[in-house]
């Protein structure tokens, strides 16, 4: 029952990051090309707030706050990667991708011991 109030939270919680997208774009704030990048951020984001719900109310057959974590910070680092690309630093979108998997690589091995 918990985890179908949290997938309609995220379905509620997606569309209103596409939405957010749009109005920047709308705004002027962004180029048409960063909208995808834009709703990659946000929805790690929003996999982090998820990661948080999770660790303090866990269901036993569920994917565990960790490997939320561990997504959103992925979606969060491909999403800056990809603008730090369409803004002509693609070395430091390299690093950032790199910077974020070495520290999903450290927690995990922290976490094991």
């Amino acid at each position: 029952m918990a985890e179908s109030s949290r997938d309609l939270l995220s379905i509620g919680a997606f569309l209103i990051i596409i939405v957010v997208a749009i109005l920047l774009f709308a705004a002027g704030l962004i180029d048409l090309g960063l909208v995808v990048p834009a709703i990659l951020v946000l929805s790690g984001c929003w996999a982090l707030v998820l990661a948080g719900m999770r660790s303090s109310n866990p269901q036993k057959y569920e994917r565990g706050s960790f490997s939320t974590m561990g997504f959103g910070l992925l979606l969060i680092a491909i999403g800056g990667g990809w603008y730090l690309f369409s803004v002509n630093l693609a070395l430091y979108a390299v690093v950032l991708i790199l910077l974020v998997l070495a520290a999903i690589a450290i927690a995990a091995a922290v976490r094991r011991k």
